[in-house]
């Protein structure tokens, strides 16, 4: 029997191949369980139009990534720190505290292990931090730190 696989099966297909396996297998095990359709013509128009929305939903966030990366580009974060006595920055400014003041000034929600750049921001003056919001799009979020008086 043909069948279209709604998920992945191990041992059998990947999730939207059409595959041929026993009948006892598919009645009995792959169709009750929702891991597969038989294939007729109306589950090969419903495969091609899920399969069509998951990229349409896909090139709709990446568009949004992209509207994002360009928010970023004009954003200026700005932190204070305490120095040290030969005029040294004390402590770091965390990608935690970057998220964070991006969320609550701006309305930009990062995730903080999205960060490409690992180094931290440990210096007076300005850094430029990359951030991965999509695959292949790229944010840039510019943090300047200032010392505290």
């Amino acid at each position: 029997m043909r069948v279209i696989l709604l998920q992945d099966v191990k041992g059998v297909g990947k999730k939207n191949q059409i595959v041929e396996v026993s009948d006892g297998y598919a009645s009995n095990f792959l169709i009750p369980r929702r891991l597969a359709v038989k294939s007729t013509e109306k589950g090969l128009e419903v495969m091609k139009k899920q399969i069509q929305d998951e990229k349409d939903e896909l090139a709709r966030k990446e568009a949004l990534a992209k509207e994002e990366a360009k928010r970023l580009e004009d954003i200026v974060l700005e932190f204070e720190a305490p120095s040290s006595k030969d005029g040294r920055m004390m402590g770091t400014i965390s990608e935690k505290q970057i998220v964070a003041e991006l969320k609550d000034k701006y309305g930009i929600i990062v995730d903080k292990r999205k960060f490409v750049d690992k180094y931290p921001c440990n210096a007076f003056g300005y850094t430029k931090l990359k951030v991965e919001l999509f695959k292949n799009v790229i944010g840039t979020i510019k943090v300047h730190v200032s010392e505290k008086k």
